[in-house]
């Protein structure tokens, strides 16, 4: 327990050194992803910067100033007012939902379905939401994944919820982010390998995996809970779930190890 207390003294700093940027192909030069935490990613192309779900909780001592913030649902781990303030450059857009807009103001709200050109990028809402009922829920129309094209690569950042029909319409999917295990009896392994195999993109980052440890992020009372989901077991299942399949799973290392 005391290793515990030491390394969460720069816990959010360990997480993102252990999560290393990859790289994927794109007209004008690679796309540079770095994971930060959860569902916090860094995108760049091309001298351009998008920060999706910027959370304090991560280590952002050395992540760059955003051309563009990317807001997906209005929970703290999604919407951090204090996070997206210290990425954002001035003026720079914020694109989010109508709910996260209640809580900060100066954003762009888009829709499920919706469509714009944001700082030069492509951009478009597509629903995030659950179809079986349940705690908890994420009702049709409170948050957005998005879909962006930079050097002509589409990328797919999934919101929390199941997959539903606009997902599996999706087209031309280059990467895809995939949220997993919220809560773990609806996008547990194998419903996630079904849904990629949907839209079948090329490349599958898994994110937003940890919710119990992610949680405790957000509180930071007492010690650490222990990985009680087996997430190590978890990602092997979907790995197994998409074997012969013509899909690369990337597993990017979005929290630090975990007590077993």
């Amino acid at each position: 327990m005391r290793l515990w207390f030491t390394v969460l003294g720069v816990v959010a700093a360990v997480s993102t050194a252990g999560a290393q940027p990859s790289t994927v192909p794109a007209d004008g030069g690679d796309i540079v992803i770095t994971p930060l935490m959860h569902a916090s990613v860094q995108i760049e192309h091309d001298g351009l910067v998008i920060q999706v779900d910027p959370w304090s909780a991560a280590d952002l001592s050395e992540a760059k100033p955003a051309d563009l913030v990317l807001v997906t649902d209005d929970p703290g781990h999604h919407l951090d007012p204090d996070a997206i303030t210290q990425l954002r450059k001035t003026g720079a857009p914020v694109v989010l939902t109508a709910a996260a807009a209640r809580r900060f103001e100066g954003g762009t709200v888009m829709a499920n379905g919706e469509r714009a050109t944001v700082a030069g990028v492509p951009v478009e809402a597509v629903g995030a939401y659950d179809m079986t009922p349940g705690s908890p829920y994420h009702p049709k129309g409170e948050a957005n994944g998005y879909v962006v094209t930079l050097g002509g690569t589409r990328l797919f950042l999934a919101g929390v919820g199941e997959c539903v029909p606009e997902i599996q319409a999706l087209e031309d999917i280059d990467v895809a982010f995939m949220p997993m295990n919220l809560p773990v009896d609806r996008m547990r392994p194998r419903p996630v390998a079904e849904c990629v195999k949907t839209f079948r993109p090329s490349i599958v980052y898994l994110n937003h995996y940890d919710q119990t440890f992610a949680s405790w992020l957000g509180t930071r009372e007492g010690a650490p809970p222990p990985d009680r989901q087996d997430t190590l077991g978890t990602i092997q299942a979907l790995r197994d779930a998409l074997e012969g399949e013509d899909i690369e799973l990337r597993d990017a290392a979005w929290y630090p190890p975990r007590l077993r």
